[in-house]
């Protein structure tokens, strides 16, 4: 079963900086489209920003300029650099693995919380 660890989430101060990881086993990672979530509390889960396997980035207009998403084939890793952080941004952060039509494909990991507060 493919298993995604989150992590490097905590409590920073708005307009701070965090750096979510994101790691798993599977190979498989090399040949997908990886992807950021996220989930603030009685929100629907939503996409974050997501990268190809030529890294080649996309953005949700709500973090565009602020986070940016990389990728490390060699350590099956996707990283989530967030910058200028706003309370808005507090939320659980997940990753996956997307499929060739751009859904989620694995089970979800247990995601990393980011609380943005004074």
């Amino acid at each position: 079963q493919v298993q995604l660890v989150e992590s490097g989430g905590g409590l920073v101060q708005p307009v701070g900086s965090l750096r979510l990881s994101c790691t798993t086993s599977t190979t498989l990672f090399i040949f997908a489209d990886t992807a950021w979530y996220r989930q603030a509390p009685g929100k629907q889960r939503e996409l974050v920003a997501k990268i190809n396997s030529g890294r080649a980035t996309n953005y949700a207009n709500f973090v565009k300029g602020r986070f940016t998403i990389s990728r490390d084939n060699a350590k099956k890793s996707a990283y989530l650099q967030m910058g200028s952080l706003e309370p808005e941004d507090t939320a659980v952060y997940y990753c996956n693995l997307l499929s060739p039509s751009g859904s989620p494909q694995v089970d979800w990991g247990q995601g990393t919380q980011v609380t943005v507060s004074s």
